[in-house]
């Protein structure tokens, strides 16, 4: 039988986010989130988390969005204290700032009385090869899983963390149907482990203005919610889980 990770990113970004998260999860086929500890939303995500103990929580490390939680990693921030965008973030970002800056949201996660499952990053940051070896470090560190970053069984991640065996990325567009998933959850089948990225919402403000993926998540949210959806994973006996089902130190 496969164990099916299917993880909700950006839990914390808005109330919309937050809520359109939680639809998913009561209602559809999420079993998983992980949580941007800077953004706005972060403490109505704790709140709606410790309320819902089934939903399996990460962390979203986040180096290109919104604003710090450490107070000084001036290599990381434009002229506003925001983060740069991706590109340029990898241009002049310090990593003794990267590391800083990882720890504190770590450290935040913790102070809201949450448990994380496992580790993964906004916009796949925890992957690339500048950061990857702070995150390594904090996974060791805390004992946590991490979202899959390399196909290579040689990579570092495969040797020395716990992940599940792939990760579909697909997801993700402006071309999404039910049928869209439900392919990828029939290629989940193939393995014993799989993790399926998503990111449903209720538009709000703050996403409508703020993420260039606004109206998709209306989207995604009304096929993760969509009964063939449900049906089908329920006819191949495929099982839904969090991380914690997956992983065991």
């Amino acid at each position: 039988m496969t164990k099916l990770v299917i993880n909700a990113d950006d839990f914390g970004y808005s109330k919309g986010v937050n809520l359109g998260i939680l639809e998913a999860y009561k209602h559809g086929v999420v079993s998983s989130t992980t949580m941007m500890v800077n953004m706005p939303g972060a403490a109505h995500a704790a709140a709606l988390a410790l309320a819902h103990p089934g939903l399996g929580v990460g962390i979203h490390l986040v180096l290109d969005c919104g604003y710090p939680i450490h107070p000084n990693v001036p290599s990381l921030v434009d002229e506003t204290g925001r983060f740069y965008k991706m590109e340029e973030m990898l241009k002049k970002a310090k990593l003794t700032d990267i590391e800083k800056e990882l720890n504190a949201q770590v450290e935040q996660f913790f102070k809201y009385g949450l448990s994380p499952t496992h580790l993964d990053g906004h916009h796949h940051v925890h992957g690339k090869e500048m950061v990857y070896p702070i995150v390594e470090k904090l996974a060791r560190n805390y004992k946590l899983p991490i979202r899959k970053v390399s196909a290579d069984d040689n990579h570092s991640s495969n040797q020395l963390l716990q992940t599940t065996q792939t990760f579909f990325y697909e997801f993700y567009g402006n071309t999404l149907t039910p049928t869209s998933l439900i392919d990828l959850v029939v290629k989940s089948t193939s393995y014993e482990t799989a993790e399926i990225m998503c990111h449903p919402a209720f538009i709000d403000e703050e996403v409508l203005t703020g993420s260039s993926y606004n109206v998709q998540r209306a989207r995604e949210l009304s096929i993760l919610t969509h009964p063939d959806v449900k049906q089908m994973i329920e006819e191949n006996h495929i099982e839904l889980v969090t991380y914690k089902d997956v992983i065991k130190w």
